[in-house]
């Protein structure tokens, strides 16, 4: 990636500002904070303009609302567990806490693929924890 970008999509090809804003459009949460919505977020890209890209291009598309620190999603679209998310076996890193995972969980947004995740992982990066 250029600039010292460190994209994180199992998706090489997906523009990461698409993938992320994709995905802050599919939380569970009425609401969280705006460093929980990073730490989603992260998994995309943790170089920190990126990040302002997507939170600004998700708040400017109407996907999510800031205020006071809180970001509050407004699509209520989620991920599917059955036709979005899907497993390989192999050796990975988590994209989420780094850790080594036998089995890799992916997430398959219209944006791109998004993964490797460990099986709770996976879980708070959809907003299900």
């Amino acid at each position: 990636m250029s600039d010292g970008d460190a994209d994180h999509a199992g998706d090489q090809t997906a523009d990461p500002v698409e993938l992320g804003v994709e995905l802050l459009s599919k939380l569970e949460f009425e609401s969280l904070s705006v460093a929980d919505a990073i730490d989603r977020i992260e998994t995309v890209t943790t170089h920190p303009r990126r990040t302002r890209e997507i939170l600004d291009a998700a708040e400017e598309r109407g996907v999510i609302e800031r205020e006071d620190g809180e970001v509050y999603p407004q699509g209520g679209a989620y991920v599917s567990f059955r036709s979005e998310v899907f497993t390989k076996e192999g050796e990975f890193s988590c994209r989420r806490c780094g850790s080594t995972i036998s089995t890799g969980y992916f997430v398959r947004l219209d944006a791109g693929e998004l993964g490797a995740f460990g099986s709770s992982c996976i879980r708070k990066v959809t907003g299900r924890e």
